[in-house]
């Protein structure tokens, strides 16, 4: 109720509210007459079914009583907690900040369970039974909505169960991602032509051993050479410090159609993992990262 980015809003809202308030009292004082004088039940003559006969009977005292006390009750609830707009109460008290205190008692109770990773490797975490079932919960229950639940990702969500690591796959690189999270930016190349773009469409799609126009891969090696290996690398193998993705394996964060590329050669793409850090403590980031790392680094099957 406080997160009003209008004044008109919290205007509006702290009159309905405070109007049905006044509106009951105001109907309460105007007929106190009736409600304060003993009426008799009375037969108003109306029957239905044969015996179901409507009576006029007084308002009991205790119903007056009972509407003037929630009355009060409101006015006392609007002056300690929010409720009137952008008020946000005398108490000071918000469903956020009671979040955040339940997640310092749970973690509070869990921190023995913790205490036992906080100096393990993420290397250890990941072949751990027990932190890779903690792990996976986190997961489950932090990072599943964005790169799903089993964590293969989506259209412009990684994918974290393949090595392809747009800013590394070491274990401190996982760390750091999570802690600090993470903004990629291709920007847009508004000096290429749409038949460049396309052109260098077809030569990026070559180099993952996709389906390629033979006849224009000159063109768009020449294109690319121009502007994209700056980032990508005269390889194309891309580079982790900046996020720039290897561009001759098999895997495509928004797709690999010649439609796809040429948008995000024209448009750019601009990504963002959101960091973890205000959400998650160092423990649980510990294990969530050796969970993570433990999807494309199974350990070795011993043999029999």
């Amino acid at each position: 109720m406080s997160d009003f980015f209008n004044n008109g809003w919290s205007l509006w809202i702290s009159g309905i509210a405070l109007l049905g308030i006044i509106f009951c009292l105001w109907l309460l004082f105007t007929q106190r007459a009736f409600l304060g004088k003993t009426v008799d039940v009375e037969d108003t003559g109306h029957v239905w079914d044969g015996d179901l006969t409507e009576l006029n009977t007084p308002v009991p005292r205790w119903w007056t009583v009972m509407y003037i006390g929630l009355c009060v009750f409101a006015l006392g609830y609007l002056v300690l907690y929010p409720g009137l707009g952008s008020f946000k109460g005398t108490l000071g008290f918000t469903a956020g900040q009671q979040v955040k205190q339940q997640q310092a008692e749970i973690n509070e109770r869990l921190e023995p369970v913790y205490a036992r990773y906080r100096e393990m490797p993420i290397e250890e975490i990941a072949h751990d039974p027990q932190a890779r079932e903690i792990g996976q919960r986190l997961f489950l229950n932090n990072c599943a909505q964005c790169h799903g639940s089993d964590a293969q990702g989506s259209p412009s969500f990684p994918n974290l169960a393949n090595k392809a690591w747009l800013w590394g796959g070491e274990p401190d690189a996982i760390l750091y991602t999570i802690t600090e999270g993470r903004t990629g930016i291709m920007p847009p190349q508004s000096q290429f032509s749409p038949a460049e773009a396309s052109d260098v469409a077809q030569y990026v799609r070559s180099l993952s051993g996709l389906a390629a126009d033979p006849l224009r891969l000159v063109a768009g090696k020449r294109v690319y050479d121009s502007a994209c290996f700056a980032c990508h690398g005269a390889d194309a193998k891309g580079n982790t410090l900046m996020g720039a993705p290897d561009l001759t394996d098999d895997y495509w964060l928004y797709g690999s159609s010649e439609a796809t590329i040429v948008q995000t050669v024209l448009q750019g793409r601009t990504n963002q993992m959101p960091a973890q850090k205000g959400a998650l403590t160092p423990e649980q980031i510990r294990l969530l990262a050796g969970w993570v790392w433990g999807l494309s680094n199974p350990a070795p099957t011993q043999a029999n």
